[in-house]
């Protein structure tokens, strides 16, 4: 049994992974840590887990961590990971993170898109890019994964073979994605509460949300240049989900099944990646509740441009289930025990 602790539980990304773990055959929760909940049992803070989990949840102490953890998720919010995670990882733990803190190849670009310089840098070398279906030899291999975040991992998947098969012109993509409200997570914000969220849609942090640092960095290892994109994020009255719509613009004439070939190639081993029939695209309601991706693709043939709908649920393929399933990667189980429940249609 892989014995683990989740710090950060009570948010909306760690009381998911809290969930997932109660039906994994090989893990075992130990700890659950939780700053402003310390001393009730998480399962009073969630009473869906009464019964099934019902641990107090605890301050943070590395030492008791460490010597009661195998492997760690910490759900804490950006900025706080990089100040914790070092101590834990000197003292040999795993570690899967889903903040920021970690996703980055170069210490620059966390600093120019997080506005701060990053604390821990020489830490930062040792972690590698959590999106399984990209790197998965490297995340066998280390023990700190920067698990990423949900509009990334939507949009990365959707436009992923496109760039990796060079076809596109990388200087003018463009991703509109959707997000459901618990992307913006547990914290009361006046934004995010039901009267300014219900029966309205809107853009927010255009032209500079920090997925897009994300989005670029993998894509750019991908097509083996450099890449800059536009990419807009809306806010819409819903609880769950991302919805990616991508445009890319091909370099030599293709038509939608040619476009879809390239899809279900790239994708061919992956469990988890569902490329929808041509006249087909996905929604989310096909994935929400669940560790799927929906990719469905168009090619415009008036304008030779691929149009790419990807679908995901945030808190699941876009946080806790992804993180879940890195856990399983560097703890050498099976990739997707624990995650191949379908999702929940209503």
């Amino acid at each position: 049994m892989i014995k683990v602790g989740i710090l950060g539980a009570t948010g909306y990304a760690g009381i998911e992974v809290v969930r997932l773990l109660t039906a994994h055959p090989e893990a075992e929760i130990v700890r659950v840590v939780s700053q402003s909940f310390v001393g009730q049992k998480i399962s009073d803070v969630y009473q869906n887990l009464k019964g099934i989990c019902d641990l107090c949840c605890t301050a943070l102490d590395v030492d008791d961590i460490a010597g009661s953890c195998d492997l760690v998720f910490t759900a804490l919010p950006h900025g706080a990971s990089k100040t914790v995670i070092p101590s834990l990882y000197e003292k040999g733990l795993k570690i899967v993170d889903l903040s920021g803190d970690f996703r980055y190849n170069d210490p620059v670009v966390y600093e120019k898109w997080y506005g701060e310089p990053h604390s821990a840098p020489e830490v930062l070398k040792e972690s590698v890019y959590g999106l399984c279906e990209i790197h998965r030899d490297e995340i066998k291999t280390h023990r700190l994964i920067g698990n990423p975040g949900c509009y990334t991992t939507c949009s990365i998947m959707g436009l992923a073979p496109l760039a990796a098969a060079k076809i596109v012109d990388t200087k003018n993509l463009i991703i509109d994605a959707k997000s459901g409200v618990t992307g913006a997570g547990r914290s009361a914000s006046l934004p995010n509460i039901f009267c300014e969220v219900n029966e309205s849609l809107k853009a927010y942090k255009v032209a500079t949300h920090r997925h897009t640092s994300e989005i670029e960095q993998e894509l750019s290892i991908l097509s083996g240049e450099d890449i800059v994109l536009s990419f807009t994020p809306h806010l819409v009255p819903m609880q769950r989900g991302i919805f990616a719509t991508c445009y890319a613009n091909l370099t030599k004439k293709m038509t939608t099944g040619e476009v879809l070939d390239i899809y279900k190639e790239f994708y061919k081993s992956e469990e988890f990646v569902r490329i929808y029939d041509e006249g087909s695209l996905p929604e989310i309601k096909h994935v929400a509740g669940s560790n799927y991706v929906g990719i469905g693709v168009v090619v415009d043939p008036r304008l030779n441009r691929a149009v790419v709908v990807s679908c995901i649920d945030n808190l699941i393929k876009g946080a806790a289930g992804q993180a879940v399933q890195n856990m399983n990667l560097i703890c050498g189980i099976d990739e997707g025990t624990g995650l191949r429940a379908a999702g929940m249609y209503l």
